[in-house]
């Protein structure tokens, strides 16, 4: 098998290996895996900036944008009180600070963006998986039955 071959191959079951992991995620384990896949946009964006490539670093942060943006709009502000307000508002500041890192070309602010990604998802990490089902379950049951 060719190289090229190869590596599409590769990528073939990359897809298949992620749709899977996605399909078969608690919820819990979806916003980790969003803000893994954050993390790992940052990181490529700030290799292509310090590279000079600037199609493929702004490629990367409009991607990492996208990421936050989905994690913003899985708060539930309603019944989230002031963790799911304070978070919002970390996003969107996230989200302007990873525009401006672009427009300007500065990876500082992406080291920025990432540690302060990094905390969140420190913190997410100490909720027990479980915890998390168990809240979601309860969500629905309200939500069937208000």
């Amino acid at each position: 098998m060719n190289m090229a071959k190869m590596h599409k191959a590769v990528q073939q079951y990359n897809r298949v290996g992620v749709s899977s992991s996605v399909e078969a995620a608690s919820p819990h384990r979806l916003i980790e895996m969003l803000m893994n896949g954050a993390l790992e946009k940052i990181a490529f964006a700030k290799g292509f900036m310090e590279r000079g490539n600037i199609s493929e670093k702004g490629g990367h942060i409009s991607w990492a944008i996208s990421i936050v943006e989905g994690l913003r709009a899985s708060l539930d502000l309603k019944n989230g009180g002031e963790i799911a307000q304070n978070l919002d508002d970390l996003y969107d500041y996230m989200t302007r600070r990873l525009a401006r890192a672009n427009v300007e070309n500065n990876p500082d602010i992406l080291d920025e963006v990432a540690s302060l990604m990094n905390s969140v998802k420190n913190a997410w990490e100490q909720i027990p998986a479980e915890m998390g089902e168990q809240e979601m379950q309860q969500q629905a049951q309200m939500q069937q039955h208000p």
